[in-house]
């Protein structure tokens, strides 16, 4: 197994994962779309998009490239890498996006946030990719000794976004989807994260 081959109801037999529908997100304030990342989502437009690869270069890359500038460069973006967390299990495989904290290590370093495509528009397959690599996400920081309770994802069609948190053996998928006409809230739901994050990290650094 990897991590396409999960469902959620694997996830429940083998990990005793929870899976709870619920709103993740309250009065959420949006951001404001800067100039390049308008731009560039305009020009992909004018681009025959047909294939997942299309909009994960031409959509989904900007955007997650769009939050690391405006937090700095906070995290890093890995897009095809391989997360290895537990072979024997079936935790590894190709993951689509991956956003980690260590911003200057060569190989994925403390994955925070994992972002999946779903592949042939079936947001319900890609729930369940992204939730086991959340959790795969969870174990490898374990093993790192970077023990981090909270996982984020996000599942997209590139048009459509929906988010998810693995909270301890919880897995709490968002009741809502967000659709790229309405991007200033898909920047605003993200930024929360990243935000959630700061301090998580900032905390752990102090003690």
């Amino acid at each position: 197994m990897d991590y396409t081959d999960f469902s959620i109801d694997d996830l429940k037999q083998q990990f005793q994962i929870k899976d709870i529908r619920s709103s993740l997100f309250d009065n959420i304030p949006p951001i404001d779309v800067s100039s390049w990342l308008e731009q560039s989502l305009q020009r992909a437009k004018t681009l025959p998009i047909k294939s997942e690869k299309a909009r994960s270069e031409l959509i989904i890359s900007p955007i997650l490239l769009e939050m690391r500038v405006m937090n700095d460069n906070f995290f890093t973006i890995y897009s095809g890498d391989t997360l290895v967390a537990d072979k024997k299990k079936g935790l590894t495989g190709e993951c689509d996006f991956i956003l980690a904290k260590e911003t200057q290590s060569f190989t994925v370093n403390t994955p925070i946030i994992c972002v999946v495509e779903a592949k042939k528009q079936d947001m319900e397959s890609g729930i369940a990719q992204c939730a086991a690599q959340m959790l795969g996400a969870k174990i490898y920081n374990q093993k790192q000794k970077k023990a981090i309770d909270t996982i984020y994802g996000c599942v997209t069609t590139a048009d459509v976004w929906r988010f998810l948190k693995l909270e301890n053996d919880i897995l709490y998928i968002d009741t809502q989807q967000y659709f790229i006409v309405n991007l200033p809230s898909i920047l605003g739901t993200l930024q929360y994260i990243i935000d959630f994050y700061k301090q998580l990290l900032n905390e752990e650094t102090k003690i």
